[in-house]
């Protein structure tokens, strides 16, 4: 069954995470996210090798029920990322336990924007204990 891509505003995002361990962000920013900041513990999973990566990201996020997707905007490459990665666990045999894919309303530029804690580490993934 396809699952709806629904979107997230930050605020909703940061009350949402707050000891969900069962959530994750993906940022989807290609080269951009090397030289900018990120949100903290996020994984990165770049939309130009997106769809090659997808069963790496399935098994990324094994556990997890909620998948956030961003890019800079969230106007392209988050929601078809997203869109992309909904239609491919529809196909999959196995049940992933991801309830849940959203995209952040205004991406990372309006994650930033709005004040929200942001890191700069170069883990991959983010461990999100730098801010």
């Amino acid at each position: 069954m396809a699952r709806s891509v629904t979107y997230v505003s930050a605020a909703k995002l940061v009350s949402m995470a707050r000891g969900n361990h069962r959530m994750a962000v993906i940022d989807v920013r290609d080269e951009e996210r090397s030289y900018q900041a990120h949100i903290a513990g996020s994984h990165h999973f770049a939309s130009g090798s997106f769809a090659a990566r997808m069963p790496e990201l399935a098994l990324a996020t094994s556990g997890k029920d909620t998948l956030v997707f961003h890019c800079a905007l969230s106007q392209v490459r988050g929601p078809s990322c997203a869109r992309m990665f909904s239609d491919y666990l529809s196909e999959s045999k196995e049940d992933s336990g991801i309830k849940n894919i959203m995209v952040l309303e205004r991406g990372f530029n309006g994650w930033e924007v709005s004040g929200q804690p942001v890191c700069g580490c170069r883990d991959a993934p983010c461990k999100g204990t730098c801010c």
